[in-house]
């Protein structure tokens, strides 16, 4: 394996190499924190070897992150806002000029500047830190609005509801692993709840709310939130940004932000979405994204947390059901409990859903 260091001769980093350690708690590339020495001064930088085998077409994913940070960058400074380095991704190019290397052993690279003080945090904790949250995510789709041309599908039916639940259909039908018999409430829930996977599909084929460049990923882990005030700072993890609605982002905030047990919490009593969260979720995301939402969209933030969580169950229940074969698993059964868990949290939102409604009206 190619070092860290060899790697660095190829970038544009001020200052010499001094060291590189893992770093950060991702599961899909490798990320190290190398330390430089400019002038006598640390300074530190995030290498990352990113995962060919799951972005099939890095060239392609890397033009939309470049495209992306300095449209970001564009709008910060025509705001008149300082510190950008601390506020959006910042790539360092190579030697001869390029957002990204590749390696002898056929692996890309990409190298951001490190951004100081700030705080990452895996799980919720409070309303405050939900509404940071939000509100980061809709200046980013805000500012991404007039990006011109459109980006790569990273990851093609990334959000594709209804290709996601054919997808489970075909699994039920192959059996591979003989696990259907187990699962029989659980089809019965996904078959009973196919209307849900059109609703958005459909809308944006009639052109009745518009396809927008989306993060399509947002943890409260993939915003940075500034280590002295916790206000919403800087948002990450760009590989997913592609086309699509704002609606999954939402939605997939609702997912993972109102609900404190773990994905795969085996006790189902303890999965329930708190509607506080959710209201600090929609007021934080308002803030910064109502100027430029269609009606549409608004109408839909509550329907969207319900969308997505279903969704995320689809591809658990799928991927259980052939054998374990996508997301990472440490005990027997767990893609299953993550399903579990996700189609109670449908439930939950469900049972919600006009009281959600009534805080969208108001």
């Amino acid at each position: 394996m190619i070092e860290v260091s060899q790697i660095a001769e190829s970038f544009l980093c001020k200052g010499t190499f001094v060291s590189a350690e893992p770093y950060g708690s991702g599961h899909i590339n490798d990320t190290f924190r190398a330390v430089y020495d400019d002038a006598g001064t640390e300074v530190h930088y995030i290498f990352q070897r990113v995962n060919h085998n799951i972005f099939k077409d890095v060239p392609a994913l890397m033009e939309n992150i470049g495209k992306v940070v300095r449209h970001q960058r564009k709008k910060f400074t025509e705001a008149g806002i300082d510190g950008l380095d601390r506020r959006v991704l910042t790539l360092i190019q190579t030697t001869d000029g390029k957002d990204f290397f590749k390696d002898a052993e056929g692996c890309f690279w990409r190298v951001y500047i490190f951004i100081e003080n700030h705080l990452s945090i895996d799980v919720v904790e409070t309303t405050e830190q939900a509404f940071e949250a939000a509100k980061a995510f809709g200046e980013f789709q805000g500012q991404l609005a007039d990006l011109p041309g459109r980006l790569h599908d990273t990851i093609p039916n990334f959000h594709h509801a209804r290709s996601r639940f054919d997808t489970l259909l075909k699994a039920i039908e192959e059996d591979v692993v003989g696990r259907v018999a187990s699962v029989k409430e659980e089809i019965e829930f996904v078959l009973a709840n196919e209307p849900t996977v059109d609703v958005v599909l459909d809308l944006i084929a009639s052109g009745d709310i518009p396809e927008r460049v989306t993060h399509n990923d947002t943890k409260l882990n993939n915003v940075l939130l500034d280590a002295d005030t916790q206000m919403g700072m800087c948002v990450i993890d760009l590989d997913t940004v592609m086309p699509g609605s704002i609606l999954y982002d939402f939605g997939d905030m609702v997912r993972t932000s109102t609900c404190k047990a773990p994905e795969d919490e085996q006790d189902l009593s303890k999965i329930e979405m708190d509607i506080d969260f959710f209201e600090a979720l929609v007021n934080g995301y308002l803030e910064t994204a109502a100027s430029f939402l269609v009606p549409k969209e608004k109408e839909l933030l509550p329907f969207s947390g319900k969308l997505i969580t279903f969704e995320i169950g689809l591809r658990f229940l799928t991927d259980y059901l052939q054998g374990d074969i996508y997301f990472k698993t440490t005990r027997e059964g767990q893609n299953l409990d993550r399903c579990r868990s996700q189609f109670k949290l449908v439930q939950s939102i469900e049972r919600q859903m006009d009281e959600m409604k009534k805080m969208m009206e108001e």
